[in-house]
């Protein structure tokens, strides 16, 4: 059984790919959206939100924990690997190949406060960056509106402009999705993208496919079973409101 959290409905995205790889796995997914955004939380705080949430999947049977959140992962997944005897995949922002990729020069990379001052993003970045030119904005409102079920129209399209815009205006082809919960706004960030840069080719690019891959390179390594007994199961479960949640997962 796997386990996958995040401060909201976010990592849907990432068990969206997950299932793609595993479609006979048993999940049970916790969103943390009594608590969310962790974006602006301090480390402690999503440390402690971690840990109570990795007690609570481990009571439930699960073998191996996908902390499918940026912040959290920057946060609190040393921390984790640390006091907890199981296996945890983390998220790591997708520098890699969106720098191997840009014709321009320039990745532009959305994600949180949280995510933009930790240490395993400013590593990564420094040892991916040498040839290309990083710029970076928080994605100021996005969490809010996915956890909201507004991921498209005026306001969903308003709120990305305000975030998206310096990144193109820079230059870059290239849009890192530092955040699990920004992936349900990709329609309106090409639909952004598109209209105030028709000439350019503009890639977004969701790290969630290479979690997955890499979620089965550990299971095989751990001898973690890639299919369960019952087939395809899974539990949602929120720390408060569930109804965005249901919502979502049935809209995947």
């Amino acid at each position: 059984m796997i386990g996958i959290f995040d401060s909201g409905i976010g990592g849907l995205s990432v068990f969206r790919e997950i299932r793609k790889v595993l479609p006979e796995q048993s999940y049970v997914y916790y969103s943390d959206n009594a608590h969310c955004p962790y974006g602006e939380k301090t480390r402690e705080y999503i440390i402690d939100r971690a840990r109570a949430i990795t007690r609570f999947l481990l009571e439930k049977g699960c073998e191996i924990i996908v902390v499918a959140c940026n912040t959290a992962t920057a946060a609190a997944i040393a921390t984790l690997r640390d006091e907890f005897p199981v296996k945890f995949i983390g998220m790591e922002p997708a520098i890699k190949p969106a720098a191997q990729a840009t014709k321009t020069g320039v990745v532009g990379v959305l994600a949180t406060a949280g995510t933009l001052k930790a240490t395993k993003y400013i590593d990564t970045r420094a040892r991916w960056a040498e040839n290309v030119r990083i710029v970076e904005h928080i994605g100021q409102g996005f969490v809010e509106l996915v956890e909201k079920g507004i991921t498209t129209g005026p306001d969903a399209e308003s709120t990305v402009r305000t975030s998206l815009i310096p990144l193109l205006d820079a230059g870059a082809d290239m849009i890192v999705l530092g955040c699990t919960h920004y992936p349900f706004l990709s329609e309106t960030i090409s639909k952004v993208a598109s209209e105030a840069y028709p000439e350019r080719n503009i890639e977004i690019i969701d790290p969630a496919p290479a979690v997955a891959r890499h979620l089965i390179e550990v299971m095989v390594e751990e001898g973690v079973q890639t299919a369960s007994k019952e087939g395809f199961h899974i539990e949602l479960h929120a720390s408060g409101d569930s109804a965005t949640l249901l919502a979502t997962y049935n809209r995947l």
